[in-house]
């Protein structure tokens, strides 16, 4: 059974503690916990068995069975009315119902794993939107060097819209960081002879994908094993970088199928 405590007070600790968890994109990697909003989230958060420290729900969540239950899964609940559940919200329209659970950020890279490795990107969006692709594509390791969007922030957490929980993520690497891979890198360049329907892909690999603006940082493409275009018959100058990972991870992805 939860721990149930009704909650009224703005300035309560734990609600004191969400709203920086929620207004500040970092600080999960001071105070060692996640914050999740919305059943969307928590729920892919339960299913994939990730461990949760306490709910925080409206009282009308409260009154719902099936917000309810989801609450349930939570050693402890806080409800609250609903007007204070928005101060700890980071959305427009706040949710009813959000998990906080622990972050672990002693996890070691994992070698020979088929991963993404983002190289400084900025956009939060490009970020969950990648990990979304490597999820879907069976891509289960991703990588963020230094410079990286914060994985665990608020935006990217709802961009990659539960991603996060079927993948193994670092953060905070440098380019040399990467030989523990013990894979072939592969990225794209805008300038390389082969393209990417016209090879055989190493498999497994790390795909790296790399800043906005910059592309792959100079370092790190010359440990790539492998560099290659991607057509763009329309005649576009580049693609989006959340775009061009989603065309990559695919074709790995179809070339593993093949028989």
């Amino acid at each position: 059974m939860s721990q149930v405590l009704h909650i009224t007070s703005r300035d309560n600790p734990a609600l004191q503690r969400l709203r920086k968890l929620s207004q500040d994109g970092g600080a999960y990697r001071k105070l060692g916990s996640i914050w999740l909003e919305g059943d969307h989230l928590v729920r892919a958060c339960l299913q994939r068995a990730y461990p949760v420290t306490q709910a925080v729900l409206t009282e009308a969540a409260a009154a719902d069975p099936v917000l309810r239950a989801l609450a349930d899964a939570a050693p402890r609940q806080l409800i609250v009315p609903t007007d204070l559940f928005k101060t700890i919200s980071g959305l427009e329209s706040p949710a009813q119902i959000g998990f906080e659970v622990p972050h672990d950020d002693k996890q070691s890279l994992k070698p020979a794993v088929d991963s993404v490795v983002l190289d400084r990107l900025q956009d939060a969006g490009n970020v969950g939107t990648i990990l979304r692709s490597a999820a879907a594509m069976g891509f289960r390791q991703v990588l963020a060097l230094k410079g990286t969007a914060a994985l665990w922030s608020p935006k990217v957490l709802r961009a990659g819209m539960g991603a996060h929980f079927g993948l193994h993520l670092i953060e905070g690497l440098a380019p040399a960081d990467l030989e523990a891979l013990q894979l072939p890198m592969v990225a794209t360049s805008s300038y390389a002879e082969a393209q990417l329907h016209q090879i055989r892909l190493p498999s497994p690999c790390a795909w790296v994908m790399g800043h906005e603006g910059q592309g792959v940082q100079a370092d790190l493409m010359q440990r790539c094993a492998l560099t290659v275009g991607i057509p763009q018959p329309g005649g576009e100058e580049s693609l989006n970088v959340g775009s061009a990972a989603a065309i990559c991870l695919y074709e790995s992805a179809r070339q593993r199928l093949l028989p």
